[in-house]
């Protein structure tokens, strides 16, 4: 209990810190002191008056003023002084009441002008805020607390804008990147299809190794058919990665059998160097893009009947990829092939097919995954390097 008790401050000291954190939270210190001044003049200027008019009934000033009105009335002084008596010596108080509530009005007045004006101000910037017009708010110098806060909120909504724009430009990019890669399976159904259908001298094995594939590419599509919708009712973030051990040489493998029809067709083929016990760890289902969309790109722009070559080393703790094939990639273009829409032959579209995307949605899976892609060419070959994390 007396632990408890030493930690309790007396009520005053609460009220002192939290008076203190009032006083600290704007500083209205310039907006005082305006105000003060103006209506410290303005007071000054009614004592003044009351003060002039008290000296209306004694000394020279009274008889200057005697003077004053034996001249325009062409008095005798006796007589302009019984006049004076009357309107000035008699009703000096009330001249002195009525001088100050003339002042009290202008000191009114000048406070009212003064609070429409930083309220003209404060909606103006409020204003700029509601248009998101370009530039900082600037208010008068005394409600520069004002300001800063303004322009505070003004900034917290123009950030929150942009991520928004950024969030909705991320899930349209993922609508586009997955509509992209339902291409992937859709294309090795219809290719193991037609060479069912093309094909009468295919044995039973080779049938129903086809027809397998075409199965599963097919289901591989249901999957992707899923999660574009699922995607269109989330954002990038909400898309996690579902991590685990892949066996890097059997992935390759699969994805090369995937790829026969489009390799069968322009008589290319696919090599393997992967040792048994290479492995990433990672998303599969994605990996699996990754080096699809690389492996396609490969068949597309290497020279015909060439060979492409997987590759994998295990380096400084991490697993690292390469696809070789042949065929130069400008230099121009190495820092711009993994770009949206990019295109290394803008002319050969009918023949390669695809939207530019391949490339840039293995580069955002890579990096989901903390890992590093790039292209090199040495003006014969071109390699695709990916770096992912080992699982040991």
């Amino acid at each position: 209990m007396q632990a408890v008790k030493n930690t309790l401050k007396p009520f005053g000291e609460w009220g002192i810190e939290l008076a203190t954190k009032k006083k600290s939270a704007y500083d209205y210190t310039k907006l005082r002191r305006k105000i003060f001044l103006r209506g410290l003049v303005i007071t000054a200027c009614a004592a003044g008056a009351v003060l002039l008019f008290r000296t209306l009934t004694v000394g020279r000033l009274a008889d200057a003023l005697v003077s004053l009105m034996q001249k325009i009335f062409n008095m005798e002084y006796f007589s302009a002084y019984a006049l004076y008596n009357r309107l000035i010596s008699r009703n000096i108080e009330t001249m002195m009441i009525l001088c100050v509530i003339v002042f009290m009005l202008l000191l009114f007045g000048m406070l009212l002008r003064s609070f429409t004006k930083y309220f003209d101000e404060v909606v103006g910037g409020i204003d700029k805020i509601m248009v998101q017009e370009k530039g900082e708010i600037s208010l008068s110098p005394e409600l520069e607390f004002v300001q800063d806060k303004l322009n505070n909120v003004k900034e917290t909504l123009a950030k929150r804008a942009e991520d928004a724009r950024i969030s909705e430009q991320q899930k349209d990019d993922l609508v586009v990147y997955l509509a992209h890669d339902i291409k992937t399976p859709l294309t090795s159904v219809i290719g193991y299809l037609s060479l069912l259908d093309e094909t009468k001298d295919l044995t039973s094995e080779q049938r129903d190794k086809y027809s397998r594939i075409a199965l599963e590419k097919a289901n591989r599509l249901e999957v992707l058919v899923d999660e574009f919708f699922e995607i269109t009712r989330n954002n990038l973030q909400s898309v996690q990665l579902n991590t685990q051990v892949i066996d890097l040489g059997v992935m390759m493998l699969q994805i090369s059998d995937e790829l026969y029809p489009q390799l069968a067709a322009c008589e290319k083929e696919i090599t393997i160097d992967i040792a048994d016990d290479i492995t990433v760890l990672g998303d599969a289902d994605k990996l699996a893009r990754v080096f699809n969309n690389i492996l396609k790109n490969a068949i597309a722009y290497s020279k015909e009947k060439s060979r492409i070559a997987i590759a994998a080393r295990m380096k400084s703790g991490k697993t690292q990829i390469t696809f070789k094939s042949k065929g130069a990639i400008p230099e121009d273009k190495l820092e711009a092939i993994f770009d949206k829409f990019n295109r290394l032959n803008c002319a050969r579209s009918t023949q390669t097919g695809g939207a530019g995307l391949g490339l840039a949605i293995a580069k955002d899976i890579v990096l989901a995954h903390g890992g590093e892609i790039f292209a090199r060419s040495d003006g014969e070959y071109s390699v695709f390097v990916v770096s992912l994390r080992a699982s040991s």
